[in-house]
């Protein structure tokens, strides 16, 4: 089986990971990322989604569901034995992560623009100002989003190295593939 295009889309994965990692809480280069326009309508669903639980579990949950998304597909793809395809939404999550780190150091500046173009000081606020304060952790907001960026870049170069030591495992022992990937076993038998 050819594995080009997991290489290539490896590498992929391996220039947004430098992108991103390389920019703690940089709001400017998550914001214009094409994956932030990816992640951004689980987020909003997300505050839909957890309203009947309250204001709190309203604002925590476009953060939640943006996160809770990936690692959904992910256990899907558990459930099927594609070690690739878990990799890849693994490192998604680490993704999302990252995306949530200049939202959340952001909760007492509330200089970040927001969804309708105004910052949180513009309105009335943003979720993760109302959720650290709710909490009494409005004071650890850069602490709290640069623990997000790098519990999501471990994350990401995590799944980068464990997707590419399965494409490895795969070219070596091209006889053993079905045991390792069910889609190529799935793929060879419509074939």
């Amino acid at each position: 089986m050819n594995q080009l295009p997991r290489w290539l889309f490896l590498a992929l994965l391996s220039w947004w990971t430098v992108r991103f990692v390389s920019h703690p809480l940089d709001g400017d280069v998550v914001g214009a990322s094409f994956l932030h326009l990816i992640n951004l309508p689980f987020h909003e669903a997300g505050h839909i989604i957890f309203s009947p639980l309250g204001s709190f579990m309203m604002s925590l949950g476009g953060s939640l569901t943006q996160v809770l998304i990936p690692l959904i597909c992910a256990a899907e793809f558990v459930r099927r034995e594609d070690r690739f395809g878990t990799s890849a939404c693994i490192w998604w999550a680490g993704q999302n992560l990252i995306d949530l780190g200049p939202y959340i150091a952001d909760a007492r500046a509330l200089q970040l623009v927001l969804l309708g173009g105004f910052t949180g000081a513009q309105v009335e606020g943003h979720d993760w100002e109302a959720i650290l304060t709710a909490l009494g952790w409005l004071r650890y907001d850069h602490t709290l989003g640069l623990a997000a960026h790098w519990i999501g870049s471990i994350a990401m170069i995590g799944a980068i190295g464990t997707a590419a030591w399965i494409t490895v495992q795969m070219m070596e022992s091209p006889q053993n593939v079905g045991a390792q990937d069910p889609t190529y076993e799935r793929a060879t038998r419509r074939g």
